[in-house]
């Protein structure tokens, strides 16, 4: 089969595998080893955070919506973990459920918005991060809570060199890949993205799609801030500086999902993330100057999102216009 007939996330796998053998051989000739224990961890970490936002990324995406707001929630989200947790093994469960709740909500604020009022996803969700940037930064000036030590070790254990985390990422990533191909919301996202008004025609409740796409991604952020409050033992107002939305957008562009919608999926996502994971770990490896390290990010994701762009370009005039049968003329009309 050639590399043109290969789907996108196919592709995208190839890719990886690409990435890492580069990079294991970069680090090789400097001398280090990339699969070493430590750098395995440290690759396994990097995807962990990024994965749970990009997966509900993906989401919205592919219903052709967006959200700017998942780095704030998750700020948010791991404030809400540390300070209902308290330092209290007994309130771990309780915390959890608090994040969920109020992740959701700020993914159901973001849904409403878009579905029902009709305003741009990028405006709404930049302004609904805004409104918790201004809520955080007003009402915390530094960390905040206590997170157990028990609820810390999903930040930091680990199985056979894999971080609990990374499991449950990859876990939260089985169930979207399920949720995306088994369910009738799942086929819906799909619909909504390649078309609304004809989804809207075949009767799919477009803005009911809309808003489970949001709250289930304002939920994935919801996740990444728990992580984050097990990493840190205490919430943080300040980790939205880090501008983990962007680097959760060039993930699930990069595991080929369009930001028209309608095509894609968290298979590729998930492999979006490992290539970006591989390429941090490899440039700190290398100790590459942090300017030059993102011009190099930006320029492999440009390269990827033109190959993507080929590749439709290329499938969309390989397409048959006329058939044989229709250029002869049928007996009895005029040809």
């Amino acid at each position: 089969m050639s590399v043109r007939r290969l789907d996108t996330t196919a592709l995208i796998y190839l890719a990886l595998l690409g990435v890492v053998a580069v990079g294991g051989i970069a680090v090789a000739a400097d001398g280090g080893n990339l699969f070493s224990p430590a750098n395995l961890g440290d690759m396994f970490t990097r995807t962990s955070l990024t994965g749970f936002l990009a997966i509900g990324m993906t989401l919205v995406i592919l219903c052709r919506s967006l959200d700017l707001s998942v780095g704030y929630t998750a700020a948010l989200s791991s404030l809400v973990a540390a300070t209902t947790m308290d330092g209290q093994v007994a309130n771990i469960p309780l915390g959890i459920a608090a994040v969920l709740l109020v992740s959701g909500l700020v993914g159901a604020a973001n849904g409403a918005i878009v579905a029902y009022l009709g305003v741009n996803p990028f405006i709404t969700t930049l302004g609904v991060g805004l409104i918790i940037k201004g809520y955080l930064d007003t009402q915390y000036r530094g960390p905040a809570g206590d997170v157990p030590r028990d609820f810390q070790r999903f930040g930091y254990d680990g199985i056979a060199h894999i971080p609990v985390s990374t499991l449950v990422m990859l876990a939260v990533a089985a169930a979207g890949i399920w949720f995306l191909r088994s369910t009738r919301t799942g086929h819906h996202m799909y619909a909504v993205g390649g078309n609304i008004d004809v989804a809207r025609m075949s009767g799919i409740r477009t803005d009911r799609t809309l808003m489970t796409a949001h709250i289930l991604c304002g939920m994935c952020a919801g996740l990444a801030g728990l992580l984050l409050a097990s990493r840190f033992g205490t919430g943080s107002a300040e980790v939205y500086t880090n501008l983990y939305e962007l680097d959760a957008i060039a993930a699930v562009v990069l595991g080929g999902t369009l930001l028209l919608g309608g095509r894609g999926g968290v298979a590729g996502t998930v492999a979006g993330v490992a290539i970006l994971a591989v390429l941090d770990t490899v440039f700190n490896v290398l100790q590459v100057d942090p300017f030059a390290k993102d011009v190099l990010r930006g320029a492999i994701i440009i390269a990827a999102v033109a190959i993507y762009a080929r590749r439709q370009i290329d499938r969309s005039a390989r397409r048959p216009r006329f058939t044989a049968a229709d250029a002869a003329p049928t007996p009895g009309r005029p040809a």
